[in-house]
């Protein structure tokens, strides 16, 4: 199939489309307006559902009455649109919907700016609201990744009965690449049965995520926690690089972990042994790699577009088997691969150490060259 130039927000929103998206409800945020506006007009001529409603409140309870009917719904936003979103998000998770949400990052905390970021790590790989629940997180590195984890969120979130949420940037979500669009899909003809379709000729059936009972609650939880075994088991998502032979690695996901894949190749022209994992699932992260990682290299960098989120789950994984360093920009600034490059020869050349946090290191390296 022919490739076509596409913007990353509009890539996503053609391949939600071809993936069978029957309804999307939405608010205008920068960098992440032109999905919105795209599926404003797309959905309407193919006959399907597209609202762009009053606050970012609306439209996730909008997502929430849809995802009760099994039809694929899907919504996007940027850090304070789904802040907005937390609640309805988790009563989503509470009654176990299969719902889609993009994520096209910017700079934070507060309103911030509209310029890329990766600091909303911890606000969707760790839940997105009050709760026991996790949601899949999927992170791409660019525009064809966008579009083919798009179409893979829509199964996953079927499949698990699970919030899959993909996680971009103001970077990714502007930019224009080749993609290759997937084939289109028909829309559902055929439902779960737990979903709600009319009750005549049936016994009625119950979506809510309220239960005052909390030994029936405790087994709702229990249930999405064995679910949630089973993801982690099946859907670990990673791509290595020039690892094989690296004694250095490089840890980065979505925008930097593309950064960070061109110092690596410059590193390498210059003979330094480095190669670099880049997580594709930031959720289920990739643990058991990164542990098997650590008892091969003699030190790990981790490069992110925030304060070290990411960064926490890689000492997790790591068990502080192997020295663990820290580089990243925030509030909208991105790693650059000069950067990142100054960054893995820092490494090198060392002193490595496993005592004191990275984030403290990298934070007093900042106050000095200040």
């Amino acid at each position: 199939m022919a490739r076509e130039l596409m913007k990353g927000n509009e890539a996503v929103a053609e391949a939600a489309v071809r993936a069978g998206l029957a309804a999307y409800f939405g608010y205008p945020i920068t960098p992440q307006t032109e999905s919105l506006e795209y599926l404003s007009r797309r959905m309407p001529e193919l006959g399907r559902a597209f609202v762009q409603a009053e606050s970012e409140v609306a439209a996730i309870n909008m997502v929430y009455g849809a995802a009760c009917t099994g039809q694929r719904v899907m919504t996007s936003s940027s850090g304070p649109g789904i802040s907005l979103m937390q609640e309805g998000l988790s009563f989503i998770a509470g009654t176990e919907l299969p719902m889609v949400l993009i994520d096209v990052q910017r700079g934070g905390p507060g309103l911030g700016n509209i310029a890329p970021s990766q600091a909303d790590y911890n606000q969707i790989v760790k839940g997105g609201g009050h709760g026991d629940y996790h949601p899949i997180v999927l992170a791409p590195a660019s525009v064809q990744e966008s579009v083919d984890l798009t179409v893979l969120a829509f199964d996953l979130a079927e499949k698990y009965r699970s919030i899959v949420a993909v996680l971009s940037d103001g970077s990714i979500g502007q930019m224009m690449e080749p993609c290759e669009l997937p084939p289109m899909q028909p829309l559902k003809t055929s439902f779960p049965d737990w979903a709600v379709s009319g009750a005549k000729g049936r016994e009625r059936r119950f979506l809510t995520s309220i239960n005052l009972n909390p030994a029936m609650q405790e087994e709702m939880n229990l249930r999405l926690m064995y679910r949630w075994q089973e993801v982690e088991a099946n859907e670990v998502r990673y791509k290595e690089y020039y690892m094989d032979d690296a004694k250095f690695a490089v840890v980065g996901f979505g925008s930097t972990g593309r950064v960070a894949l061109s110092a690596v190749r410059a590193a390498r022209a210059e003979g330094i042994p480095v190669g670099l994992i880049r997580p594709i699932t930031v959720s289920p992260f990739p643990s058991k790699v990164l542990e098997e990682l650590s008892k091969q290299v003699e030190g790990m960098l981790v490069l992110e577009m925030n304060a070290g989120q990411m960064l926490e789950d890689v000492l997790i994984a790591t068990h502080g088997q192997v020295p663990v360093e820290f580089y990243g920009r925030m509030g909208g600034v991105c790693v650059l691969p000069e950067e990142a490059l100054r960054e893995i020869k820092r490494l090198v050349k060392g002193p490595l150490t496993t005592t004191g946090h990275p984030r403290d290191r990298w934070l007093n390296r900042i106050a000095k060259k200040n």
